[in-house]
């Protein structure tokens, strides 16, 4: 299953039913309001009428909100996918965990060495934006950068959780662009601010559910730019996997359904490259992740 946020485009309203046996989804009548939904095909599921105000609630609820929904699936009001927009699944995420250095050829690509334990940083919530949106490149920074991540979403509370236990934590995965400007993470220690600009944390364009990723270890990874491979890789490179991240962080931290550990980028970032390859405005930034879909931004300048 593919849990989207979306809204209806004003076009909608004007128009008939969007299926001949469906009544116009209530998500139709107010434009601009974020709704949950279900990715099917070329169309979305209203799950509006369901009970649940947010993607978020449906993953604090869990299994049972899950199993409700597959079971009206088939009946609820649907709208074509082009007469929605997407936003982030999760619009303000309780928190999302960066994990840096955590390719073996990036962290070699950035001259720096793999720590004994993750490198883990934060992204604040008020970056995260949606597919399409645009990317803005702050005025103070001269090195914006790319960053193709695979993102796991937590689906329930978690404190001290053992390595071999991670699948019951587990809601599902999703897509992010780790935008980040290089100069201002790298003029002191601590990343979060030079990661956390506005749009600088794109996410989508769903989270898909666990039990559709059999091996969240074994996905092919890409990013291009204006249709140019810069990034192409597979997550089964990742040095510290995902029971280790959700071990490790929990071990400090209790982890909270809706959390996000996005855990790391491949080589082939701007950084990395001779010469750099800096963001600059006007360029269309799509992540590819097998399984998931593709997250598409274009990039603006401040």
């Amino acid at each position: 299953m593919k849990l989207v946020t979306f809204s209806a485009k004003a076009a909608v309203t004007a128009g008939q039913p969007a299926t001949p046996s469906a009544s116009v989804p209530a998500a139709a009548l107010s434009i601009d309001i974020p709704t949950p939904g279900v990715l099917v095909g070329s169309d979305v599921v209203d799950l509006s009428s369901l009970g649940y105000p947010t993607v978020l609630s449906i993953i604090e609820a869990g299994k049972q909100a899950l199993d409700e929904i597959q079971a009206k699936l088939a009946k609820a009001p649907r709208l074509p996918l082009e007469s929605v927009k997407l936003h982030a699944p999760i619009q303000r995420p309780p928190r999302i965990f960066g994990i840096g250095l955590n390719y073996q050829k990036h962290a070699d690509e950035s001259k720096m060495p793999v720590q004994k334990v993750p490198t883990v940083f934060m992204k604040l919530s008020s970056s995260v934006v949606g597919p399409d949106h645009p990317i803005i490149l702050p005025r103070i920074s001269t090195q914006p950068d790319y960053e193709a991540e695979f993102g796991v979403v937590i689906g329930k509370p978690g404190y001290q959780i053992a390595a071999e236990d991670w699948q019951q934590y587990v809601f599902g995965y999703t897509i992010i662009n780790d935008v980040s400007a290089r100069d201002i993470q790298l003029s002191t220690s601590q990343w979060t601010l030079g990661k956390s600009f506005p749009t600088f944390t794109p996410i989508g364009p769903a989270i898909t559910t666990a039990d559709e990723i059999s091996d969240p270890h074994s996905l092919s990874i890409r990013l291009t730019i204006d249709g140019e491979t810069l990034q192409d890789s597979n997550t089964n490179d990742l040095i510290f996997k995902i029971p280790a991240l959700i071990a490790y962080i929990s071990s400090t931290t209790p982890l909270e359904a809706g959390d996000i550990i996005s855990t790391g980028t491949p080589e082939g970032v701007g950084l990395g490259r001779d010469p750099k390859r800096w963001l600059k405005p006007n360029e269309e930034v799509i992540v590819t992740i097998d399984k998931l879909g593709s997250l598409r931004n274009r990039t603006i300048a401040e």
